[in-house]
């Protein structure tokens, strides 16, 4: 079944992912910090602070702030790369790789309820 979300399906949707973020005792991110997460995750390495700023259009201090919480959580890691020695890599960890599992799962979840809702909905009308 192909499910397309309306504005206000895709607002609950988002809703019902903060809320069950919000419910579990798992990092409370933001939503910059969970854009360099994702950027590190999802897209091929290397990662390093200047391509992050830029692939993500902000500046090295605000990737800076955000690793700097990330490596708090030990979602990420920093490592200097040794090829360069001005520049520091970014890197996976298994905790990263846990919470993002889990954030999947709960986007997975949280999109059948919505489409269920709605395909309900329609076969009520």
């Amino acid at each position: 079944m192909q499910y397309h979300a309306n504005n206000t399906q895709a607002l609950d949707l988002l809703r019902l992912i903060t809320t069950d973020g919000v419910r579990k005792d798992a990092p409370d991110l933001t939503a910059r910090q969970l854009a360099v997460l994702l950027s590190v995750y999802v897209t091929p390495p290397p990662h390093t602070v200047r391509g992050l700023a830029a692939s993500l259009n902000i500046t090295k201090p605000a990737i800076t702030r955000a690793l700097d919480r990330l490596s708090q959580l030990d979602l990420i890691k920093r490592k200097r790369d040794e090829t360069n020695k001005r520049s520091v890599l970014v890197q996976r960890t298994v905790r990263g790789s846990v919470y993002l599992t889990e954030l999947a799962e709960t986007i997975r979840t949280a999109q059948e309820q919505v489409a269920n809702t709605a395909y309900h909905i329609r076969e009520a009308a």
